[in-house]
């Protein structure tokens, strides 16, 4: 099993309907084959600990079968048109992997 796990923060001058539309961009990616199951949030409003970061606009965790089905959706159709169409609004991303 592989957990990709994603954080994006978007710019500070993105709109509620930019907003709206990535997160129905991120749920696009329930289309691609090789999903075993995936999860959309924003931070959860707790206490604040120093080894906490809630400065994300999003967080996605995709689980997939194996390296392999994690390649694929890589390269799939809907995870290109994501990365092409919100690209734009992205600040920053930060992607962890593990196994």
């Amino acid at each position: 099993m592989l957990i990709h796990s994603v954080f994006f923060w978007l710019k500070p001058e993105t709109s509620q309907a930019q907003i709206e539309a990535m997160r129905g961009g991120l749920e696009s990616l329930r289309g691609i084959k090789s999903v075993e199951a995936l999860y959309i949030g924003t931070p959860a409003i707790l206490p604040d600990r120093p080894v906490r970061d809630s400065s994300y606009t999003f967080g996605l965790t995709v689980i997939f079968k194996d390296i392999a089905a994690h390649d694929a959706y890589q390269i799939d159709p809907l995870h290109q048109a994501f990365n092409q169409n919100f690209r734009p609004l992205w600040a920053r991303v930060q992607v962890y992997d593990p196994i």
